[in-house]
């Protein structure tokens, strides 16, 4: 079982920067494949950003690249993901989620392959 907890959200003014942390719980922590989505009020979840369980490879949507970067520590069981050049589009809560075993490169940003959510932390960009 894997426990997911985020931090790191708040209210910012477009162009500015945040930076979303999730403490994850679970001795096999740097075998997960690791996940960022979104959900915006109205919208469904969608994929932001993924990492291999050794950090060498990175998917971002397209809607994120050049913006925000995904980051993990298997050392501290944390991940990361740093926002910078904030939209107002990007208002949405911020979920961190973990893939215990099973998902593909080409499935990362399937929201069905993840096994454990955290609860979510509420990003707000204001114009």
């Amino acid at each position: 079982q894997v426990q997911l907890v985020e931090s790191g959200g708040g209210l910012v003014q477009a162009g500015g920067s945040l930076r979303l942390s999730c403490a994850a719980s679970g001795r096999t922590f740097s075998r997960y494949v690791m996940g960022w989505f979104r959900q915006a009020p109205g919208k469904e979840r969608e994929f932001v950003a993924a990492m291999s369980w050794s950090g060498g490879r990175t998917a971002y949507a397209d809607s994120v690249k050049g913006r925000f970067t995904i980051s993990r520590d298997n050392a501290k069981n944390t991940v990361a993901l740093q926002m910078n050049s904030l939209k107002p589009e990007d208002t949405a809560v911020y979920y961190c989620a973990a893939d215990g075993g099973g998902a593909t490169y080409s499935t990362w940003p399937e929201a069905y392959e993840y096994d454990y959510w955290g609860q979510g932390t509420q990003v707000t960009v204001s114009s």
